[in-house]
Order: C-alpha cells, then sequence, then structure tokens
C-alpha cells in the first residue's frame, strides 16, 4: 500500500473547504485507500492554524485533529532535519516522511515541491 506524508495545508484545506482535492485526498485516507502519516507536530500546527486563520473554536480543532489521527497512521519523527531552508518549519513534514519512509508526500507548497523537483533532476 501507498504511504504518504500529509502536509499541514492539504489537511487544512481538507477540512475548510470539502469540494476541493484536498478533502478528496481525506476522504482516500478515511476509506483506506492509502496509508496517511501524520505526527505531532503536523497535528499541532493543523489545530493552530484551523484556530488562529480559520476562527475554529478550540473543540471544532480539537476534533477535526482527533478525526485526522483517527484515518492516519501516527508517527514520532526521531531525526531533526534541515532541509527547507526557505520555510524550516517545513522540516517537519520530511521528518515525518523520513520516519514512517513514505514513498509520497503530499504537499501544495512550493517548497516542499521544489524539493522533489531537485531529486528528481539529472537522473
Amino acid at each position: 500500500m501507498i504511504r504518504a506524508t500529509l502536509d499541514t495545508n492539504i489537511i487544512i484545506s481538507g477540512l475548510n473547504f470539502p469540494r476541493g482535492n484536498p478533502a478528496r485526498i481525506l476522504q482516500m485516507a478515511a476509506e483506506g485507500q492509502f496509508e496517511a502519516v501524520v505526527s505531532d507536530p503536523i497535528l499541532e500546527e493543523v489545530d493552530r492554524i484551523l484556530q488562529r486563520v480559520f476562527k475554529w473554536t478550540p473543540g471544532m480543532a480539537d476534533e477535526a485533529v482527533s478525526t485526522i489521527r483517527s484515518i492516519a497512521t501516527h508517527v514520532t519523527p526521531t531525526e531533526t532535519l534541515a532541509v527547507v531552508e526557505r520555510d524550516p518549519d517545513d522540516d517537519r513534514i520530511v521528518e515525518a516522511a523520513v520516519a514512517s519512509k513514505s514513498q509520497f508526500i503530499v504537499t501544495g507548497d512550493k517548497d516542499l515541491l521544489s524539493l522533489g523537483a531537485s531529486g528528481t533532476s539529472g537522473s
């Protein structure tokens, strides 16, 4: 089965915009079509953004995080990485991907996407 680490922006978009592709990704994870992966730093950022940016109540945000936790595999990264120069917070996503041995990172983040592009060039 494919294992993919979900970036915060995918989770946030999926929760806030139910007709978009990120919502479909969350649905696919819930249906077991692939193994979604998250970590505490990812879930903490989801909770924080839902409350601060989207004005969700703490209870609503907690419920959403619990739902994501129930459909995803939770990992605890043991390595601290520094690979995303422009946005070091994105390193938490890469750490979860490495810890879980994910084949993919599902993201719309340009800094993370550029890692994949640079990692595949010249091969």
